[in-house]
């Protein structure tokens, strides 16, 4: 019967204490970016850069216009990660530093043949959305 109690009594003190651990460890640990992930709609290739649509709201779109030319390295601002199909993606992953957009990473379909890659109709011009754009503000 002793024993039973010992072990409780140095079960639940250790209960009480681990947590007291884990903070100290993860704060240690804590990384000085923030993410936000957000579920895209469609990606529509434009010949400047992409346009991601996502849900801001119910029965509401929003609409990012990603220029190409971060995704290069000079620039350094955008990742492209192509994955074979699954439900989880296409979506787009936004880095936060210090409060301020450091960069973004976008999970697309590896092949444009799925549902969730549009096109831009011809005729349509909207350069003028990608001209300036330095940072991204997402609404929702």
């Amino acid at each position: 019967m002793k024993k039973i109690v010992f072990v409780s009594v140095l079960f639940i003190s250790f209960a009480a204490v681990s947590p007291l651990f884990a903070q100290k460890i993860s704060k240690e640990h804590e990384s000085e970016y923030y993410v936000n992930t957000v579920f895209l709609e469609k990606v529509y290739p434009y010949q400047v850069g992409y346009v991601l649509q996502y849900r801001k709201g119910i029965n509401q779109m929003a609409r990012l216009y990603i220029p190409y030319e971060w995704f290069t390295e000079a620039a350094g601002r955008a990742e492209l990660v192509t994955l074979p199909p699954g439900a989880n993606w296409p979506y787009l992953t936004v880095f936060y530093k210090d409060g301020e957009f450091s960069h973004i990473r976008l999970y697309l379909h590896r092949s444009k043949a799925h549902e969730t890659w549009g096109n831009v109709p011809l005729g349509v011009n909207i350069n003028d959305r990608f001209e300036g754009v330095d940072s991204i503000k997402l609404e929702f």
